[in-house]
């Protein structure tokens, strides 16, 4: 029997049996896991609290076969005032699934892991426009799968101008508005200033400073709507409008 000690957030907790639970957690060295809590659901079990949804801590977990079960874990943070707010609830719903959806098993998820939990932080702790900060999770997360988009200049002709600049959904880029460049895709969407500053901040910026901006509401719009269609289009798959919430 061999035992593993790892940070790890919950993110999908499901019954089984008479009283236990099977949570998945996404860890810093092993990605996505699967894990078995015995008595998870008995009222008086030590594992109450830290099986619940986003709860963050240093899970020990022991290895019987090819089964992950519980042994202990020190809950960092519980992040249970979420649940409080069906707003940023949903947000961190969101968010929750396109990891569930994307994270590997049995592979290092160390920024994965830091960009979830800054994200939950900052729904659950913060007043910040939760739109602002899933958009942001979204083209971070997205640029950590391997998906950045190229938003330093031009595609090509390399011009950095922020006044005179398109996103093209068909290259993953910018590119500018002189006509040998624009002509290379008619159909790439022109972006404001405030949003071109936005898309190269996220994309260039640690994960600990990706945050560290505010936009208006006619740039956040903007910027969601570039993210929102890049993140379907690269991942193949309609994760729902967050405008809409």
């Amino acid at each position: 029997m061999s035992y593993i000690k790892t940070p790890a957030i919950v993110i999908k907790e499901t019954n089984t049996g008479e009283a236990d639970k099977i949570i998945t957690i996404l860890s810093r060295e092993y990605g996505k896991l699967s894990v078995l809590a015995r008595g998870a659901r008995k009222p008086k079990s030590k594992f109450v609290a830290c099986t619940q949804f986003l709860c963050y801590g240093n899970f020990l977990l022991f290895k019987k076969k090819d089964l992950y079960v519980l042994n202990s874990c020190d809950i960092i943070e519980s992040f249970m005032d979420i649940g409080y707010d069906i707003t940023k609830l949903t947000y961190a719903a969101h968010v929750v699934n396109l990891v569930y959806d994307t994270a590997q098993e049995e592979q290092s998820s160390a920024k994965s892991l830091k960009l979830l939990v800054n994200t939950i932080y900052y729904l659950a702790k913060t007043n910040r426009p939760p739109e602002l900060i899933t958009r942001i999770f979204e083209l971070k997360y997205l640029c950590l799968l391997g998906y950045a988009p190229y938003v330093k200049g031009c595609m090509v002709c390399s011009n950095e101008d922020e006044k005179n600049m398109f996103f093209s959904f068909e290259k993953c880029g910018f590119i500018c508005g002189k006509e040998s460049c624009h002509s290379e895709d008619h159909h790439a969407k022109k972006v404001s200033t405030g949003t071109v500053k936005a898309l190269r901040h996220v994309v260039y910026s640690d994960i600990s400073k990706s945050f560290a901006f505010e936009l208006g509401p006619d740039v956040l719009k903007e910027f969601g709507q570039i993210i929102d269609r890049y993140l379907k289009e690269r991942l193949e798959k309609d994760y729902g409008d967050l405008m809409l919430l």
